[in-house]
């Protein structure tokens, strides 16, 4: 199915992700702070503003989703939105991995669509919103698309990633904000005629999903950052031309294909 089908889709099965309304600012010393009321994207006010100074986004290079063009903004221009409160921040992974580690005050926004419970839906359409997960923009950019043909009109996504936002020490919340999970990579095949859609992968207990695109040939590549999976954890699989479902060593040992190949 095309993106705009899983939409569809994704939205009668119910894929839904509630934000946590209370974390821990991770920092370099000192006692976590408790957070509280992150519905609004923005992070607390900061001690220090940074002068303003001029972003030309127009120079930001995009990547395009089925079509629809999205700008990849360097993350120092989202850390300066973020320090002078410019910007709100939309977290596109999933439940677990957000309650984990996030930027401060980001709400979770899964991809693709943001699930039932999206605080991005109360946003203001005119509003800068900067989205971001760990791929480092897969997921995003496919969150980041969604807002854009829902008439959200300025929406970034972070061209690093979130785990370069953690290597530099910038402002986190979350439960375990030092982590980061192993990477596991799924490789599959498909038909090369699904070729720029995408392929998903779900760990469904805890919310965690993963995208990639699909390669020319068929192939694609999906590199799995979740948290407390074992290699008997089920994860269940979704192309355009197939779903399964299987235990992740079983999955990391070969080129994932179809039932009928």
């Amino acid at each position: 199915m095309d993106r705009r089908s899983f939409l569809r889709a994704a939205g009668a099965a119910g894929i839904t992700g509630t934000a946590a309304t209370a974390g821990c600012l991770g920092g370099s010393g000192g006692e976590p702070v408790e957070l509280t009321n992150e519905t609004d994207g923005y992070p607390q006010p900061p001690e220090n503003v940074p002068e303003e100074r001029s972003i030309d986004t127009a120079s930001f290079s995009t990547t395009s989703v089925e079509g629809t063009d999205v700008p990849l903004a360097p993350i120092e221009a989202a850390l300066y939105w973020h320090r002078r409160r410019e910007a709100r921040f939309a977290d596109a992974r999933g439940e677990s991995q957000y309650e984990r580690s996030r930027i401060t005050g980001a709400v979770l926004s899964p991809a693709p669509d943001g699930g039932d419970s999206d605080p991005v839906a109360a946003w203001p359409e005119e509003d800068r919103i900067v989205c971001y997960c760990g791929c480092p923009h897969h997921l995003s950019s496919l969150r980041a698309a969604s807002l854009i043909e829902s008439g959200y009109e300025e929406v970034y996504v972070i061209d690093e990633g979130f785990w370069a936002w953690q290597d530099g020490g910038y402002p986190m919340a979350g439960s375990a904000v030092t982590d980061r999970p192993e990477t596991r990579a799924i490789r599959g095949r498909t038909g090369a005629e699904f070729a720029g859609e995408m392929a998903w992968a779900w760990h469904d207990a805890s919310g965690q999903r993963e995208a990639a695109p699909i390669d020319a040939d068929g192939g694609y590549l999906l590199e799995l950052k979740f948290s407390g999976l074992t290699r008997t954890t089920p994860i269940r699989v979704e192309t355009p031309a197939y779903e399964l479902q299987a235990p992740l060593g079983d999955l990391l040992s070969g080129v994932v294909t179809g039932p009928d190949e």
